[in-house]
Parts: structure tokens; C-alpha cells; sequence
């Protein structure tokens, strides 16, 4: 499949899900609770990336209190519109963690399975506390049983990209969130890294 021009990326979109408008709306509230969660303390923030990199880079400047800002890559969607593999972790994070803080916040809870690898990777690094924050949560997708302690939006069992979510690495400039129409995702060529 060739790269999409920017022109037909909302094309490429089955129906619009969350515009900018709710989505700026959204991280205003869940600034404010996280803001209120953390009163009078220090937060480490750990951004799951790609997919959560442009929510994480709104949100935190909603948050109106101290925090550091760290990230993670994890990968577990390989070739395929759905995670097929067990999460694989990338990078380490170089912020000392014991005894701090910590929010993790990802784009999209569905499995569970590569929230819960990071949650465990990170407890190893003794924290004060451990908190999850996801854009988007898919609870008919789930295998284990986790819930976020934040979360965005929750949304019907569809494949969705924009605002940082992507299929192939593309889409993810969108400012909307959307359902990708199934011919856009099952050329044979087309490959999917993460959600």
C-alpha cells in the first residue's frame, strides 16, 4: 500500500469516533484529576511510545503540578491490526524510579497484556506508587484483568487510528480518532508496528 497523502487520510476513515474538539475537552478533566490525584508530590511520567506521544505530550501540559517526563517503547502488534506477540520492551528507562511516582500512560488498553509487561517491569524499580493513564480503553478486547486508573475515552472493538495511533506507521498525524476502513489495513503489504 502506498503512503497516504495527507489529503486522504480522513478518507481512509470508516467514521470519526472522537474529534479534536472532545479530545481537547478530555484532557482538560483528566488533567485536572490527575493534577488533584498527585496534590503536593512530584510525578514521573512514563510515555509509552509511539502511540501514546502526542497524548502524552497534551496531557502532561494540562497537569498542573512537578513531574518528569520519561519514555518506553514497547512493541506487541508486529505485522497485524491486533497484538500477536508478547509485548517486547526496547528501551530502559534511565530516571530513578524507587521511591517515585509513577504514571504510565499509553494510548490504547485492549489486551492488556503490554500494559501489564510495563506495569511489572516497572514495579521491579520499587516506586512509591505505580498509576496507569490510557487515551483509549477496549474492555471487550481483554485477557487479563487490569483496569487504568485514568482513561480517556473507552471505545467499541474497532481498529482505530489518529492522535498518535497508527496502522503501518501512518495516520497518526490526524487530529481526530477514527475507525480505519478494513481496505486500508488488509492489502497483503501493508504492516502494522503498534497501536
Amino acid at each position: 500500500m502506498p503512503p497516504a497523502k495527507n489529503s486522504s487520510l480522513v478518507a481512509d476513515l470508516e467514521k470519526v469516533l472522537i474529534d479534536a474538539t472532545e479530545i481537547d475537552q478530555r484532557l482538560q478533566a483528566l488533567g485536572q484529576e490527575i493534577s488533584e490525584c498527585y496534590q503536593d508530590k512530584e510525578l514521573t511520567v512514563i510515555s509509552v511510545i509511539n502511540g501514546a506521544i502526542i497524548f502524552t505530550a497534551d496531557l502532561i501540559r494540562q497537569i498542573k503540578i512537578p513531574l518528569m517526563l520519561e519514555s518506553l517503547r514497547v512493541s506487541s502488534y508486529q505485522n497485524s491490526c491486533a497484538p500477536q506477540t508478547a509485548p517486547a520492551l526496547f528501551d530502559a528507562v534511565t530516571l530513578e524510579l524507587k521511591g517515585a511516582h509513577v504514571l504510565i500512560i499509553d494510548d490504547i488498553l485492549d489486551s492488556g497484556r503490554t500494559l501489564s509487561a510495563v506495569m511489572q517491569h516497572l514495579q521491579s524499580k520499587q516506586p512509591a506508587s505505580l498509576k496507569t493513564c490510557v487515551l483509549l480503553d477496549k474492555m471487550c478486547r481483554r485477557d487479563c484483568p487490569l483496569t487504568a486508573d485514568f482513561v480517556g475515552f473507552k471505545i467499541p472493538d474497532a481498529f482505530v487510528v489518529g492522535y498518535g495511533l497508527d496502522y503501518a506507521q501512518r495516520y497518526r498525524q490526524l487530529p481526530c480518532i477514527g475507525i480505519l476502513k478494513p481496505e486500508c489495513y488488509q492489502a497483503p503489504s501493508a504492516k502494522q508496528d503498534s497501536n
